[in-house]
């Protein structure tokens, strides 16, 4: 039978194997956090490896996601659908172990974890996301929701400043059954931390909030049992584990060393180690009785069986609920949603209203969360601003549930929080901030376009509009940067319609993130029928036409109106012009052939309108074509007289026409 050490030292001899076979990788984490991973997986964490999906389970996130081997190996040995051919395929091309985890390639894996402390980020969402559907679905003897979350994390997550932003918020929520483990080894790839790392983390995380468990020593099984039991039963706060590792354990040579930590070990200390820690088999090869001792497909079978039971129960007292939790858990929109969503459009073009959009986007939000429960909104200490708020709006608390998060100004950590939350499933996330802000947010809605997760990020104040308080709120450069995130949808609409489909067209796609970008200035309401609305979800549409037309003016946004008064301008001076509204040039680019050149067709000169930087739009109008935009920072001054100093007039539109004719 197997002993404990020989279970962690499994761990230890995949990681160092793996990595010397890619030649590539970071052993020293993986062999440094062996028994503490032991320890956890068998005997604290609830999964099940034949259902990963299963909605009761622990959440385990690998914040220090360069330890990668770590994660595939616990996947491998209990059981999941993770062949030891995938292990030898590490860092391959299509692999299932690329890496860093990835949400989507391997089973089990529950988000992607590259950029330091965002995984940390991510677990407290998924923490809060426990939290809230616990509150709302849990009933007297009926503890549907009732699962832990953990993190690994290490030296970088805590120096990275997200980490401070979400952890912070994680205390003062409260989130006692979040337990995060900290790999305190000493070591990054630069060398030993002691140079540019003296932060007294105990005495930090104890004034965040956090219940603080010190000098562990994450070799020794016993201190280790003994401290996640104690974080387990403390209910009110957010634990951090501190444990003493040594990095790259059971290297003769380079353990305790930044030598173990980004590289290879090398075939001469592999065969060292392998010999230090009597490790008696060859690359990639397990014993059956090692395979028996980490195999959790029994014990993770029981488990969920003893949930499905607890569920049916649940069922019979509270259909109702136990539908809607279904339904949420599986991603779906309610079966009114649809009918729903449209009368809401037709009833925004009746009233026609000319408004600001991030007043349109508070008015869709009023209107679409009564029948969506699970929206759970926030915004980074700008809710006046960004009217993230809506009637029904309750804020979360460490007292109870809620459906708005007040995140403080902490943007990056938001976005970060708000992917947890995607993850973790049944709730669907939107969190507000200036758009210009967007750039203390872009990793995190990067990992969320990777993911291709339903996030909504909504951004207002959306260019040179915003007015006096000058080029460093004034969004130039951001839409076309979110536009250049793969897989990201960035929605610019025109008026109250379109920023109602916006919302609409977020919460329907299923397979990645939408940014939403809201003005603060008033935008003209435009005219359009039955038709044209259903069209404004393919991206781009005519909104207004002329018989042969001989420029197309494309815009986006508060420049709209600039363009239908430079149609009526020139039309009068005998041009023909088309004015095509495209709210999103992603989902545009999405449509077939056929409906692009009917909406942009060949042979007709094209000048786009949009108030920011001008490259993106040269794909659309080509190079005999005209873009009027802003290739440079604002300037502090009233709306209306920025976009009179920046040619954003509708004489300024004319011009531009007339230059390409």
């Amino acid at each position: 039978m197997a002993t404990r050490k020989d279970l962690a030292n499994a761990i230890r001899a995949l990681a160092m194997d793996a990595v010397q076979k890619a030649n590539s990788g970071h052993p020293g984490m993986p062999m440094g956090m062996a028994e503490i991973a032991e320890v956890l997986w068998n005997h604290h964490l609830r999964h099940n490896p034949a259902n990963p999906q299963w909605p009761d389970r622990d959440r385990f996130v690998l914040s220090n996601g360069h330890g990668s081997m770590l994660l595939y190996a616990l996947l491998h040995l209990s059981g999941y659908a993770l062949p030891m051919e995938e292990i030898r395929r590490f860092r391959q091309l299509h692999s299932m172990t690329p890496g860093h985890p990835e949400y989507g390639m391997a089973p089990g894996v529950e988000t992607t974890t590259g950029p330091l402390g965002q995984g940390l980020g991510n677990a407290i969402g998924m923490a809060i996301a426990e939290k809230l559907l616990a509150a709302e679905f849990n009933r007297p003897g009926h503890d549907i929701v009732d699962h832990r979350t953990y993190v690994f994390v290490g030296d970088g997550c805590l120096m990275e400043g997200i980490s401070h932003e979400a952890c912070s918020l994680a205390g003062t929520l409260g989130l006692g059954k979040l337990t995060a483990i900290y790999d305190d080894n000493g070591i990054s790839i630069d060398g030993h931390v002691s140079g540019w790392f003296r932060d007294d983390t105990p005495k930090r995380f104890e004034a965040y909030g956090w219940h603080v468990l010190r000098d562990v020593d994450g070799h020794d099984v016993a201190a280790l049992e003994a401290a996640i039991a104690q974080a387990g039963r403390v209910a009110d706060k957010p634990s951090l584990i501190c444990c003493k590792t040594v990095i790259g354990k059971g290297s003769p040579n380079k353990a305790g060393s930044h030598e173990a930590h980004g590289a290879a070990l090398g075939d001469k200390e592999v065969a060292a180690t392998r010999e230090n820690i009597g490790w008696r088999y060859p690359p990639f090869e397990i014993p059956q009785d090692i395979y028996a001792g980490w195999d959790a497909r029994a014990k993770g079978a029981q488990l969920e069986a003893g949930w499905n039971r607890k569920f049916t129960a649940y069922a019979r007292a509270f259909p109702k609920e136990a539908g809607e939790f279904t339904r949420r858990v599986n991603g779906q929109l309610p079966d009114q949603w649809r009918a729903h969503a449209q009368d809401l459009l037709a009833k925004v073009n009746a009233k026609a209203e000319s408004i600001a959009s991030r007043k349109a986007s508070q008015n869709a939000i009023e209107n679409l969360a009564p029948v969506l429960p699970e929206l759970v909104g926030g915004s980074a200490d700008l809710a006046g601003s960004n009217l993230t708020l809506w009637s029904g709006s309750k804020a979360v608390s460490k007292d109870g549930g809620g459906n708005y998060i007040y995140y403080g100004v902490r943007e990056f950590g938001m976005s970060a929080i708000m992917n947890g939350m995607a993850l973790h499933g049944g709730l669907i996330a939107y969190g507000g901030t200036f758009l210009t802000f967007s750039d203390y947010s872009r990793n995190a809605l990067r990992m969320a376009a990777l993911m291709k997760i339903r996030n909504l990020f909504v951004f207002t104040h959306d260019s040179i509009g915003l007015g006096e308080d000058g080029p460093t709120h004034q969004s130039i450069e951001h839409a076309a940067g979110l536009r250049l995130i793969p897989n990201m949808d960035v929605w610019r609409p025109c008026d109250s319609v379109e920023s109602a489909a916006a919302w609409i067209a977020a919460i329907e796609r299923r397979d990645g993130p939408s940014s939403l970008l809201f003005s603060r200035q008033n935008l003209p309401f435009q005219a359009r029928s039955a038709e044209q609305i259903a069209l404004i979800g393919r991206g781009a549409y005519v909104l207004a036409d002329a018989d042969r037309p001989r420029v197309v003016l494309i815009a986006t946004g508060s420049e709209m109106g600039l363009a239908m008064g430079a149609k009526k301008e020139l039309e009068g001076q005998g041009v023909a012009v088309r004015v095509v509204s495209m709210p999103c040039t992603s989902v545009f680019d999405r449509q077939d052939a056929a409906y692009k050149n009917a909406v942009l067709p060949k042979g007709v000169k094209r000048v786009a309108v949009e108030a920011g930087v001008t490259d993106c739009w040269r794909k659309y109008v080509g190079l005999d074509g005209a873009v009027v935009g802003v290739d440079r920072f604002g300037e502090s001054a009233p709306a209306s007289d920025l976009f009179k100093f920046f040619g954003f007039t509708v004489e300024g539109v004319v011009n531009a026409v007339k230059g390409v004719l």
